[in-house]
């Protein structure tokens, strides 16, 4: 990764001048910053690792978030009708 910078002396620029070589100098570095990243390796070995990770977690018989919240509000409806249930249970066995 190469820059190059064309710096004057700064003394005989005018502030604007100064400003704009600074711009170019950082839209440089971003662009060839954004190149280096999109031609690395990096996005190859997060989908490799990702692909690894989700065999992984199909072998455990894992369950999605939503499965996990749809099954805990059956549960809570569940507690409540045997509660109830209780009660009534409970409240004959007293008559009797």
């Amino acid at each position: 990764m190469q820059l190059s910078i064309e710096l004057r002396n700064p003394i005989m620029q005018k502030p604007g001048e100064i400003l704009e070589q600074i711009q170019r100098i950082a839209s440089d570095m971003q662009n060839k910053v954004g190149d280096a990243i999109r031609n690395s390796p990096a996005q190859e070995i997060e989908k490799n690792v990702r692909a690894m990770m989700n065999q992984g977690f199909q072998k455990m018989d894992l369950v999605t978030r939503e499965e996990f919240e749809l099954q805990t509000k059956v549960l809570a409806k569940t507690r409540e009708k045997l509660e109830a249930l209780e009660a009534k249970v409970a409240a004959l066995e007293k008559t009797a």
